[in-house]
């Protein structure tokens, strides 16, 4: 089974390296999908593939690896759209 996530990371997550973390994190587990700034200070996490590997990569966005410091994750599904490769912008 596959997923598509789409997570929300609130805090000091910006300038810190935590995008590069993620796009690691993704590639260790074969998912693809994207990390981006967002104006607000957020970042956003859009990652898509195997259900545990996608539940496992949203555990760890705010787990004890996790670079600057995360205050708060939110987290929503979405039909999946078949994307391939990770980008980070």
């Amino acid at each position: 089974m596959t997923r598509r996530a789409v997570a929300v990371v609130s805090g000091h997550v910006q300038g810190v390296g935590y995008r590069w973390f993620v796009r690691g994190l993704a590639a260790d587990a074969g998912l693809s999908g994207s990390a981006t700034n967002l104006p607000d200070g957020r970042v956003e996490v859009v990652v898509e593939g195997a259900d545990e590997a996608v539940t496992a990569l949203l555990a760890a966005l705010d787990g004890p690896g996790a670079p600057g410091s995360v205050r708060r994750v939110v987290v929503h599904d979405e039909p999946e759209r078949g994307v391939h490769g990770f980008t980070t912008a």
